[in-house]
């Protein structure tokens, strides 16, 4: 494994689960404390804690101090690496619809009653 594609595969390991993508999508509102990242699951606090720390040893997520409380917020740059990644692929991909879109007219015009 590469050193370039490890944390990439942290990111990807840590959206595997949907408890964390769900994590993820509550963040995006802005920050939130343990608890209130636990409130909507039937989980337990110290779980929903095991996953934030796989979410932040991806860097998905960073913890904060505010008074007694470390609130989690959203790390955007590590989405935005998976980001990077799909984008390398998304140019094969519109390739492919074209050339796809190209054969489905052609059969259309072959079809027409001439």
């Amino acid at each position: 494994m590469s050193l370039q594609t490890e944390p990439l595969d942290r990111v990807f390991a840590a959206l595997a689960d949907p408890t964390r993508r769900a994590i993820l999508a509550k963040l995006t509102a802005g920050e939130a404390t343990v608890n209130e990242l636990a409130a909507p699951f039937a989980l337990a606090q110290p779980t929903i804690s095991k996953h934030l720390k796989v979410l932040e040893a991806a860097g998905l997520v960073s913890r904060g101090r505010s008074a007694q409380t470390r609130p989690v917020r959203l790390n955007p740059a590590a989405l935005a690496q998976v980001d990077g990644w799909l984008g390398d692929y998304r140019g094969f991909w519109e390739q492919s619809f074209d050339r796809l879109d190209a054969y489905v007219k052609d059969l259309q015009q072959q079809e027409k009653p001439r």
